[in-house]
């Protein structure tokens, strides 16, 4: 693959080779601070803007850890997890080794962030992140998750490297098939998060005024 066809500087290419492990791009991205939209506006900036600006919410890392990774050697996934009307989604980028599914991750908080590659199926790697998964009430909110999407389906659209913001990736994330994990029998039973699990819950990485739950 000639990356320079794609529109890569020789110093992005530079940079994203040198960070040739996921846990290496998981390192980077944790680093770049979070993108609290402090204006009101939502954005989705593509991965050269959120090197532009520095910053990026969920999604936005998801989709720079996909371009990180696919710069050495794995496909460009991510996986939409969905949460109930009580929370906010989260987008992860996955990636297989070992034989075993893993995660790269742009939060805030402590919970919903890396994941070694250590389970068999993406089902078994979206279960991790269950039980943490919970909103300001302590409510468990995590409903269901899509199969993998390969952003290489994007490239005509420049997702790489456009200064445009790149709505189409999260709009196509919402229309997938999504597989639900619980049913109402299940969720009526749920036990909310207790004293200490909220309490850790309030640790943050970077401190500003979200809109939204990172």
């Amino acid at each position: 693959m000639k990356w320079d066809d794609f529109g890569l500087s020789k110093g992005e290419l530079k940079l994203f080779k040198s960070l040739n492990t996921p846990s290496k791009i998981q390192n980077f991205i944790n680093k770049i601070p979070i993108n609290f939209e402090e204006d009101g506006k939502d954005s989705c900036y593509s991965p050269r803007m959120v090197l532009e600006k520095n910053r990026c919410h969920c999604i936005e890392g998801a989709i720079l850890a996909a371009l990180i990774l696919r710069v050495n050697g794995y496909a460009p996934l991510l996986v939409d997890l969905t949460a109930s009307s009580k929370d906010f989604d989260h987008v992860i980028a996955v990636f297989k080794k070992y034989g075993k599914w893993g995660a790269i991750t742009k939060t805030n908080h402590y919970s919903l962030r890396y994941r070694e590659p250590v389970y068999e199926t993406i089902r078994e790697l979206v279960m991790s992140y269950f039980h943490e998964y919970f909103n300001d009430k302590g409510k468990k909110t995590l409903r269901s998750y899509s199969n993998p999407v390969d952003l290489s389906m994007f490239d005509h659209e420049n997702w790489m490297t456009t200064e445009e913001e790149i709505w189409q990736i999260p709009e196509y994330l919402t229309e997938v098939e999504h597989f639900k994990i619980l049913n109402k029998s299940q969720i009526a039973g749920l036990r909310d998060a207790d004293k200490i699990e909220t309490k850790v819950s309030e640790i943050v990485e970077y401190t500003g005024k979200a809109k939204k739950n990172l």
